[in-house]
């Protein structure tokens, strides 16, 4: 199959598109240009380019946001922070986890959408084995172009 470019000459007569496996002498296989278009992309990728091929555009849970939460019921002393630290490093999330005055935790979480909503839906459903979840509230969702932490704390 040949590629050939510029104007589609059945397209333009208001026929169906045949150019892309119509052969002429100035043609290019299909073949040879998706293989320039991968060498291209992986070559840029290497560079640190975030490039999108026409038409695709990159998943809405892939882009990174930041949220504050607040677990209300039976949280503190049962180890809620410790399995939360551990499960938002498990997802690959940062943020912190303390526990409040009001007998809360609290705390913030920073990622992909896709992990931020698997968390939340922990922090709501399952925290730690011997922790009895009543509510949790999130606050402040915002877009975010780079995380603010390398980790996820603890705070005392």
């Amino acid at each position: 199959m040949l590629l050939e470019f510029g104007v589609c000459q059945s397209l333009a007569k208001g026929g169906n598109p045949r150019c892309a496996t119509e052969s002429s002498r100035r043609g290019i296989p299909v073949s040879a240009v998706l293989a320039g278009v991968g060498l291209l992309l992986a070559f840029l990728s290497t560079l640190g380019c975030c490039v999108r091929a026409p038409g695709l555009n990159m998943a809405e849970e892939d882009n990174l946001v930041s949220v504050d939460y607040e677990v209300f019921g039976k949280v503190q002393g049962v180890f809620f922070r410790k399995y939360t630290q551990a499960e938002g490093k498990k997802l690959g999330l940062v943020g912190w986890v303390q526990n409040t005055d009001r007998g809360t935790v609290q705390g913030q979480l920073q990622g992909p959408k896709s992990k931020v909503r698997h968390m939340q839906e922990w922090l709501e459903t399952k925290g730690s084995p011997k922790s009895h979840i009543e509510r949790a509230n999130f606050n402040n969702e915002k877009a975010i172009l780079k995380l603010d932490y390398s980790d996820f704390q603890i705070v005392k």
